[in-house]
């Protein structure tokens, strides 16, 4: 291989948030490219602009306000879509339009009902159009690897003829192995005319557990573009793990000679655990790259070689993905200046008065800890300082439980200047908290999932609770941070409800979904 770019296109935004239950507010799509373009992808699939207003306005905010990486927008091969991913995309200094069509037999007869001719004229006429709002235009052939290699070849040609610059090969339910992914990559470069004037990309998904497989193949049989997603996280299975990709190719560059990427990978860590956070997606604790397990060991024989030397059983550094090598542990006697330069060197570029409210919860912290830990602090920002708009607060919870004894809570919350008082019983401690708060606040959402988990070890451990609650149609995430984990829980409950009153009408999950 020559010496070459492999150009990082990320649609956690786009394919990422198609995973059920991953729904992200603009100001949280807004975030997470934020920290995209400071880890260096070359290209954010920022939304599928036409499906929904919040879908548009959250495409056309990333053009405006994201420098950087170019922005893409995602459209079918028709007038309507394209012309809204152009608007979209307007403002952008750099903008991509991503149009697509299925290709494969199966496809075109049972989804399309049409006939392959129909498919390429509408190939054609989409990337013509597209043109008319940019020179960077990307097509896709959808379910590419059950499509036959005689009417890709045919399809790609034309495409590159009307103005495609990029051709992307989706692997769209997950159905090929490495080596077929990788032939048909060589395939198509080889025999598509025009194929030197148009850069190949990869997008695939992980229904048998090969996304990141394949698209190691792709890039070895001279793709040069990989569509990916933060975690992984996407439609079923997911997509390949933009994470695991990159590590392979920087880990393993006697097997990718002289192939490279832009990622600033010491920002990996922090991007996986933003994006973990805003789509309430956990990361497993065995996940390569970023998992809480990566670079964890407890075999004797194991720690052994370790102390000896680190290269016995880790073949990276924690440090490359932005991991501390040691932990930094602060407690109840660190000051102010010693806090914030943790949160500056995790990362956190705070205001003075996010500071001053940061060190005010961490000595809260401090005071029922022994030792605060990274995590600690992270989660201090994420879910204590930068919190949405604050229609509901909790004052006060008493809860009482115990064995043969029936669960019961009481809460002072205050809403809008006044204070609403609420007791009630419940199945646990946590049902009785969630029935008080609702009687409070006045708002019965239904809740369809909860969770909690420990931040870090210890008896002394933060817990992290997540609560999802439904309200109509739509659905919002609420998160919260506590020693004590029903005051995790309340917190949580507390946060969902602020996110659903304050939440713009325009805000709600994409009407239409786009399988690739």
């Amino acid at each position: 291989m020559k010496n070459d770019r492999i150009l990082i296109f990320d649609t956690t935004l786009r394919d990422g948030e198609q995973a059920p239950g991953a729904a992200l507010t603009i100001s949280e799509k807004l975030e997470i490219a934020q920290q995209l373009a400071k880890l260096g992808v070359d290209i954010i699939e920022a939304g599928f602009p036409v499906s929904s207003p919040a879908q548009f306005e959250a495409t056309r905010l990333c053009a405006e306000s994201i420098q950087g990486p170019v922005i893409c927008g995602l459209a079918r091969a028709n007038a309507k879509d394209i012309e809204a991913a152009g608007k979209a995309l307007a403002v952008a200094p750099k903008r991509r339009i991503h149009t697509f069509i299925a290709t494969s037999p199966i496809h075109m007869k049972h989804k399309l009902k049409k006939q392959p001719a129909e498919v390429l004229k509408m190939a054609v006429e989409a990337v013509g159009f597209a043109r008319s709002f940019t020179d960077d235009v990307e097509f896709s052939p959808e379910d590419a690897c059950r499509s036959e290699i005689p009417f890709l070849c045919e399809i790609l040609a034309a495409v590159i003829e009307a103005g495609a610059t990029t051709l992307n090969i989706p692997d769209t339910v997950g159905y090929v192995l490495p080596y077929e992914y990788g032939r048909i990559i060589a395939e198509l470069k080889e025999k598509v005319r025009g194929a030197e004037k148009a850069i190949f990309s990869t997008h695939c998904h992980n229904d048998l557990g090969m996304a990141v497989a394949n698209s190691l193949a792709g890039v070895r049989n001279g793709a040069r573009q990989v569509e990916c997603t933060v975690n992984g996280i996407g439609e079923r299975a997911g997509n390949a793990a933009m994470e695991e990709i990159i590590m392979a190719i920087h880990t393993r560059p006697d097997f990718f000679k002289d192939v490279q990427t832009n990622i600033k990978t010491t920002e990996i860590f922090r991007t996986s655990q933003l994006v973990s956070r805003r789509t309430g997606f956990v990361v497993q604790r065995n996940k390569a790259i970023v998992g809480a397990n990566a670079f964890a060991h407890e075999s004797g024989i194991h720690v052994d070689g370790i102390l000896k030397e680190r290269s016995t059983y880790e073949i990276m550094t924690p440090e490359t993905i932005g991991l501390t090598g040691s932990r930094m542990v602060l407690g109840r006697h660190s000051g102010r200046a010693g806090f914030a330069d943790r949160c500056k060197s995790l990362g956190f570029e705070l205001s003075k008065d996010e500071i001053d409210a940061g060190y005010a919860k961490f000595t809260a912290i401090a005071d029922k800890k022994k030792e605060v830990f990274d995590e600690d602090i992270s989660a201090i920002i994420n879910d204590e300082i930068r919190v949405v708009a604050q229609v509901f607060s909790l004052e006060y919870m008493h809860v009482s439980s115990g064995t043969g004894t029936l669960p019961t809570a009481s809460v002072k919350i205050r809403t809008k200047g006044e204070i609403k008082l609420a007791a009630a019983f419940g199945d646990g401690p946590v049902d009785a908290a969630y029935e008080a708060i609702r009687q409070a606040t006045g708002v019965s959402p239904q809740i369809e999932d909860y969770a909690i988990r420990a931040i870090t070890a210890g008896t002394d451990a933060q817990g992290e609770a997540t609560v999802r609650i439904r309200n109509g149609k739509r659905s919002f995430l609420g998160r919260g941070v506590s020693t004590d984990i029903i005051e995790a829980s309340a917190k949580a409950f507390i946060d969902a409800l602020n996110r659903m009153a304050g939440a713009e009408p325009t805000e709600r999950h994409a009407e239409t979904k786009a399988e690739l």
